[in-house]
């Protein structure tokens, strides 16, 4: 899955670039009001765009990631509270199969 994931990353990329390079014409580009930069290649302004947009993307993605991994640090200490309270100190630690074994297929 996670080849998969990249090769349709690579695919937009490639796509894209391809694009790109077909509309290399200079424009004017106009920010809010009266700033302008006039002459830059469309090229410059896609690729840009691109980019800034997959940041954003990424940017997007980080209050997910951290929720997720104060989730799994929460689990581990509960994880390791609960293997505490079943294997005393000094007692063999017993492997998860003993303790629900596997059933037949």
């Amino acid at each position: 899955m996670r080849y998969l994931v990249w090769a349709l990353r690579l695919i937009v990329f490639i796509a894209v670039l391809m694009f790109a390079l077909k509309n290399t014409e200079p424009v004017g580009v106009t920010f809010y009001g009266t700033w302008a930069v006039q002459s830059v290649p469309l090229i410059v302004v896609m690729l840009s765009t691109f980019v800034l947009g997959t940041v954003f993307g990424l940017l997007l993605t980080v209050p997910a990631s951290i929720r997720r991994r104060r989730e799994n640090v929460r689990l581990k200490k509960d994880l390791e509270r609960i293997q505490a309270a079943v294997n005393p100190q000094g007692a063999v630690p017993l492997s998860p199969d003993a303790l629900v074994p596997l059933s037949p297929i």
